[in-house]
């Protein structure tokens, strides 16, 4: 799996969870709150992705990620590892 698989997942675990996002307006340079999420929503983000991807990554390792590009950094890295 390359990252812009987990992008793409991402983008629609994003589009679930945030209805009025159109997922083809999602970019890696977006963060989860400049697309109106919460912190509930991006918590609910992270977990669907790391269900979907088969990972389990402590949540403060999410904690200081600017963008999606971050996040779908760290995820890639675990799941090579």
């Amino acid at each position: 799996m390359d990252k812009n698989e987990i992008f793409l997942i991402m983008k629609e675990i994003i589009a679930e969870i945030l209805p009025e996002v159109y997922p083809g307006q999602i970019t890696m340079e977006d963060s989860l709150k400049e697309l109106g999420a919460n912190s509930v929503d991006r918590m609910d983000i992270i977990i669907g992705l790391m269900e979907r991807l088969g990972l389990k990554i402590p949540l403060v390792e999410f904690g200081q990620l600017k963008n999606i590009q971050g996040i779908i950094d760290l995820l890639y890295s675990k799941k090579v590892s």
